[in-house]
This record gives C-alpha cells, sequence and structure tokens, in this order.
C-alpha cells in the first residue's frame, strides 16, 4: 500500500512520531513523509491513504508548519471524494478546552472535501503515562486493519 504522512509540528514532535510511524510502515509500504510547511493540495493527487500527524499548540491552534497547508486546502476547496486518511494528534488534556484541536480541525475539514476516515482519530495526552510512540503504534494497528477492509 502507498502511504502518505502529512506532519504538521511547531516543535518537533509530530515530525519525530511520523518518522518513528514511517520507519515502522516502511518494510512493507511504500511510504512517503511530507511537512505540511512545504505541502500543497496537490499532495492529495496521489492515489494513496493519507496519514495526518499534528500537534495542537498555544489556545488550540494549528501548529505554524501546518498553517499554510490548511489555509491552502481552505482555500482551493479540492474534491478529496475517494481519499482515505487517519489522522493522529497530539495534545495536553490539561488544556481540556483545546485539547487535540490540531488534530480535530483535519479530521473535520478533510471529511468536509469529501475524504473519509478509515478508523478513529488517534490522540496522545502529553499529561497522561503513555509514551506517543506507543500510543500512535496500537492506532496505527487498527488504522492499516480498517484500511485493508475499505
Amino acid at each position: 500500500m502507498t502511504i502518505v504522512i502529512l506532519y504538521g509540528t511547531e516543535t518537533g514532535n509530530a515530525e519525530m512520531l511520523a518518522e518513528d510511524l514511517a520507519a515502522r510502515l516502511s518494510p512493507d509500504h511504500a511510504v512517503t513523509m511530507v511537512n505540511m510547511d512545504g505541502a500543497d493540495p496537490s499532495v492529495f493527487d496521489a492515489d494513496a491513504l493519507f496519514l495526518i500527524v499534528t500537534s495542537t499548540y498555544g489556545d488550540g491552534e494549528l501548529p505554524a508548519s501546518a498553517k499554510p497547508f490548511h489555509a491552502a486546502l481552505v482555500a482551493a476547496r479540492p474534491s478529496l471524494a475517494g481519499k482515505r486518511f487517519a489522522v493522529f494528534g497530539l495534545g495536553d488534556s490539561q488544556y481540556a478546552e483545546t485539547f487535540n484541536f490540531g488534530g480535530r480541525t483535519f479530521q473535520e475539514l478533510l471529511e468536509s472535501l469529501g475524504a473519509r476516515a478509515v478508523a478513529p482519530r488517534g490522540l496522545h495526552d502529553a499529561s497522561g503515562p503513555d509514551l506517543p510512540e506507543d500510543v500512535a503504534g496500537r492506532w496505527l494497528d487498527g488504522v492499516l486493519a480498517a484500511a485493508e477492509t475499505v
């Protein structure tokens, strides 16, 4: 399967997690990592499963590297009908009102453009006991299983 991992990061945590996921996937899949900072909506032209890995920054904001890509998608409003994706968000539940807004923002946008989530959004809580790569690894197993059936 061809998989494109799009990541948006402020401090580098989402990028490191995207690299971990790519390393885990690469033995069995064709994987491309794309920093949202340099991406445009045409990235969705690929026939692939899209994994979105993003943090939430500040007061529920998208990370700096994700803002231009998000704005480009909102402006272009491309049809993403037939595209499959899954989102993994990093956040901190100490900020309960805005916990994981980055991931939720991308999920809602992609669905509004016609793309279909193949699995529930994955969430890592920086205030919890689990490491991001452990939570994301379990999430990825579910994503891959679901993607094989759709």
